[in-house]
């Protein structure tokens, strides 16, 4: 039975090269783009676990992975396997899992996202408090969406999509309006795909960013881009 009556899920990959963080490569290679990767999900792993809004979990791909991510989460958070042919009907089944846990709230947020504000996750769980049958979206800065979160099922919002472009979250508004599904945008965030994003994260001052990075900081001083 949930202890609390929200849960958040991270969506995330096995580190493995050439399975993820493709769009670094070149200048990377395959070995350190797997690497940038891991030192993010262990960053924003560490990073979560200061939320006590909600019960934390990883749904994990592949499936066969479950001995991997034994190995990178940290106490308090519990794992389930992604299913689906493509990211619509995986987050779709991730939802199906938490809410049949009986999570009155449930948010998906990606596994590449660097210090993501703990605020952004508190205002998506108070949104969707607000009314039932309302959907809460993270906008990222290429056009899709970093979080989504949900009161009730609401499938129809992930059938038919074309995932990986710059109008996602355009295309999942008008859906939603369509299906007369009230929402809430939170603010703008990135996650890491591209070099550019990389060099953003090397710039940034904020000390308590530079804390919740500290990994993949470090790890970014080691290599040339």
């Amino acid at each position: 039975m949930p202890i609390r009556v929200n849960a958040l899920a991270v969506m995330a990959k096995a580190p493995i090269a050439g399975t993820v963080k493709t769009r670094l490569v070149p200048p990377l290679t395959p070995a350190q783009a797997a690497e940038v990767y891991h030192a993010l999900l262990r960053d924003q792993l560490k990073h979560l676990k200061a939320l006590t809004v909600a019960d934390l979990y990883v749904a994990y791909a592949p499936r066969h992975a479950r001995a991997v991510f034994a190995d990178i989460l940290p106490p308090g958070f519990c794992c389930f396997p992604q299913r689906g042919e493509d990211l619509g009907a995986r987050m779709g089944t991730v939802f199906d899992h938490l809410l049949d846990r009986e999570y009155e709230k449930v948010v998906l947020i990606g596994s590449d996202l660097p210090a993501l504000p703990l605020n952004y996750v508190e205002r998506a769980f108070e949104s969707l408090s607000i009314r039932r049958n309302r959907v809460v979206l993270g906008p990222s800065r290429d056009g899709g969406y970093y979080l989504v979160g949900m009161n009730r099922r609401t499938p129809e919002m992930f059938q038919g999509m074309r995932w990986s472009h710059d109008q996602v979250l355009a295309q999942t508004l008008t859906k939603l309006a369509a299906l007369g599904i009230d929402n809430e945008l939170l603010p703008v965030w990135f996650d890491v795909d591209t070099v550019e994003d990389l060099r953003r994260l090397q710039a940034w001052s904020d000390p308590r960013a530079m804390e919740a990075l500290k990994n993949t900081l470090c790890l970014l001083r080691g290599f040339e881009f």
